[in-house]
């Protein structure tokens, strides 16, 4: 199944709600993943840009939107970003088709 890569950053009120009464995020994002069909690999609080990074597995991109318009409408959370992962292996098949199929592109220059 595909991997995806999240991240977001947590908002100034549900930061405030972290501090005034602690709480398992990882238990809370393993569960909204779950209810959207997917499996969560882990969750890391990062540092940087984004506050958060989940690795989840979908069987489609599709099936992930759900969980993060959940997220994103609770207000908690903001600049969701997903990114499509693909193992070396899938890169690798990547690379092979590239090799097969090459010679039907024509370059607009050359």
């Amino acid at each position: 199944m595909p991997l995806f890569v999240i991240t977001g950053c947590y908002s100034a009120t549900a930061a405030k709600g972290m501090i005034a009464d602690p709480s398992d995020r990882e238990a809370a994002a393993r569960a909204i993943m779950e209810a959207a069909g997917g499996k969560q690999h882990s969750f890391y609080v990062t540092t940087g840009e984004t506050d958060w990074m989940i690795i989840a597995e979908f069987p489609d991109g599709v099936d992930l939107i759900p969980a993060l318009l959940v997220v994103g409408a609770s207000g908690a959370v903001s600049n969701i970003k997903t990114v499509r992962a693909y193992t070396g292996a899938e890169f690798k098949a990547a690379q092979e088709k590239a090799g097969k199929i090459a010679s039907a592109y024509k370059a607009p220059a050359k």
